[in-house]
């Protein structure tokens, strides 16, 4: 992670049609900054590897999970990823492997494709397992969005971590920019 000081941190989260995982991730990981005190200094976007919701909110159960939680994603309009966005983001979040491999391939250059991680290698339990992907839920229950809020909430943790110690900035909840 290396970011220019003179502009917020920026990162992007990533799953395949920007309904489901990666608004819910763009949600939590925007929140647990904002508690940390890195809420005004780092920018969280989402979007899908395919445009086919392009233009859609949340899926209703991606927002009841939420809801449920105390978050609010009801702004979230999903958005494709374009390959220019690599100029303007310091990590692509994927949420699993083959959202990774996606935009491994759409990647303009090595320095790009150094900037795509997954998300879950924040969890250092996850990453110890070896099981780094987010399943996706669409085609599951309540339950499945639940499960996949809790890896995320789990991940965000370990990111928010990174971030502190890449921008060196001391735990400051009044700075909180909510």
């Amino acid at each position: 992670m290396v970011s220019d000081s003179s502009r917020p941190f920026r990162l992007c989260v990533v799953c395949a049609g920007n309904i489901c995982r990666s608004p819910i991730a763009e949600t939590v990981i925007r929140s647990r900054l904002a508690d940390a005190g890195l809420g005004r200094l780092v920018v969280v976007d989402s979007a899908g590897t395919g445009g086919w919701h392009s233009g859609e909110p949340a899926d209703h159960r991606a927002l009841a999970a939420l809801t449920r939680r105390g978050y609010d994603g009801s702004a979230h309009r999903a958005r494709q990823f374009r390959r220019d966005w690599f100029d303007d983001v310091d990590i692509v979040l994927a949420l699993d492997r083959e959202n990774f491999a996606d935009l491994y391939a759409l990647a303009p250059d090595d320095d790009a494709r150094a900037r795509i991680q997954l998300l879950r290698s924040y969890d250092q339990l996850a990453l110890a397992a070896e099981d780094t992907d987010v399943p996706d839920p669409y085609y599951g229950d309540d339950d499945a969005f639940e499960q996949v809020l809790v890896m995320i909430e789990t991940a965000a943790d370990g990111l928010v971590e990174a971030i502190r110690d890449e921008l060196s900035q001391p735990l400051d909840p009044d700075l909180a920019g909510r």
